[in-house]
């Protein structure tokens, strides 16, 4: 056979063993040696050894006729696809059905209501819970709980109990992503414990294996488990590449250059991200692909290649142009402006830095403004601009950052910095580690400040 059989094939074929040979098959599967005489019984001829054992006029016999059992098969395989395709179409308006009740009384209309056990519900659910974690983490922890519920009350007869297994799998992993998102680090792990536990009883499939390792990976860059994270992710692209997922090994590059860039290593980010830009199907998640080069021009420029960084910029212009909205257009400017400053352009640099410190600010994105407004006062120290201006600077950002959520060691860092600024002993040196630490403790928000020594 030059293809790997389908899933519900396979499925067939051992449902077609009689319950005295299941433990003959079970054994063959795990058992290498059996494997390898087996095979040696299926292609000999009546003048081998095994001639000895077998009588000769068994392999006079008329030829089998399969076509009673392929035409079995054939009918059953349509059929379920049939029944698949059929409840992947009514799943949107049952899941229109659940939204339109409360989050608590969703369960509850699963478990009394058959109409809802439905393995095409619950591939939207789960769909629906990914999307939302953009957004709304804590609904999509609920979609996917929901999910969960439809789980429980499948027809293991129909879908067969390791098939569910998967899906539970991957249903528990974006429990615990979504509660990765929502800070509950302690939870995601519970969850992933339990996703694990069902990937065992499951089919063995390698592409939910990898789902589950690049999900995990996320949950341990959070608790800053660098290497650990690299490792998984690292595992989960080979085997995504293994199985010709070329674009779901891009997207875990794109992730493991995020695990660098919180490592506070953004050089080591840029070939993992150029061999990203090669995997992305452009027109199957553009955005994705836009985050790729946006990434890859940012560190570029924090690791001083700005030559390099402006060209990136230049070829991804058309792309930035799809995405207009404030998220991805305030970045693009504070990329653009760190790329002139390093260029030696001080005008344009400041009036790029300035839109993306305004915008930040209307977005209410605190710890970019925080960063943003370092970067200008770093430009402006650079020019020996006047006192006035940091002051006005500094003046300008603590009020806001304390009104917003930046935890206690980064204000801690900026308050300095503005004592610095109204003592007239705020240098360029000051500026730029402050900006270091507050790139670190972004990452890190148990990173203590300390100050430096006083010149």
């Amino acid at each position: 056979m030059k293809f790997h059989p389908h899933d519900l094939l396979l499925q067939e074929f051992a449902a077609s063993f009689p319950e005295d040979r299941a433990e003959c098959l079970e054994h063959l599967i795990h058992c290498p040696d059996c494997r390898t005489r087996l095979r040696g019984l299926l292609h000999c001829r009546p003048s081998d050894p095994v001639a000895r054992v077998v009588p000769p006029e068994r392999f006079q016999d008329a030829p089998v006729n399969y076509d009673p059992g392929l035409d079995r098969i054939s009918k059953t395989l349509q059929r379920v696809q049939s029944a698949y395709l059929r409840e992947r179409t009514e799943a949107p308006g049952l899941f229109f059905e659940l939204s339109e009740h409360t989050i608590e009384k969703r369960p509850l209309l699963v478990r009394n209501c058959p109409r809802f056990h439905s393995w095409g519900l619950c591939e939207l659910l789960l769909l629906r819970s990914e999307e939302q974690n953009f957004h709304n983490p804590h609904l999509g922890e609920s979609l996917a709980l929901l999910a969960l519920e439809v789980l429980e009350r499948l027809d293991v007869s129909c879908y067969g109990a390791a098939a569910i297994e998967d899906l539970r799998a991957q249903a528990w992993a974006y429990v615990a992503n979504s509660r990765r998102l929502q800070a509950d680090l302690r939870g995601a792990e519970e969850a992933f414990a339990l996703a694990f536990a069902a990937l065992k009883r499951g089919t063995f499939q390698p592409l939910v294996r990898a789902e589950l390792l690049d999900i995990k990976g996320s949950l341990l860059r959070a608790q800053r488990r660098f290497d650990k994270a690299l490792s998984l992710l690292h595992r989960a692209a080979s085997i995504f590449l293994e199985l010709g997922e070329k674009h779901q090994a891009g997207r875990v590059l794109v992730k493991m250059s995020t695990v660098h860039q919180s490592a506070g290593t953004p050089e080591k980010s840029i070939p993992v991200l150029y061999r990203a830009l090669a995997l992305i199907d452009p027109n199957r998640e553009p955005r994705l692909l836009l985050g790729a080069w946006h990434n890859l021009a940012d560190n570029l420029a924090e690791s001083g290649r700005f030559m390099e960084a402006q060209k990136l910029l230049a070829k991804a212009r058309p792309l930035y142009r799809q995405f207009l909205d404030p998220w991805m257009q305030n970045r693009l400017k504070w990329v653009e402006g760190k790329v002139a400053r390093g260029l030696g352009q001080k005008e344009q640099a400041e009036a790029l830095l300035l839109a993306a410190r305004n915008g930040f600010l209307a977005e209410g994105a605190a710890y970019d403004t925080a960063l943003v407004s370092l970067e200008l006062a770093a430009l402006y120290a650079e020019q020996n601009r006047s006192m006035a201006e940091l002051k006005r600077i500094a003046g300008e950002m603590l009020p806001i950052f304390s009104s917003l959520q930046i935890h206690r060691e980064a204000l801690a860092a900026l308050a300095f910095w503005k004592q610095a600024v109204e003592a007239e002993r705020a240098g360029l040196d000051l500026v730029t580690g402050v900006a270091s630490f507050l790139k670190r403790a972004r990452h890190d928000p148990e990173l203590r400040f300390e100050r430096p020594a006083e010149p």
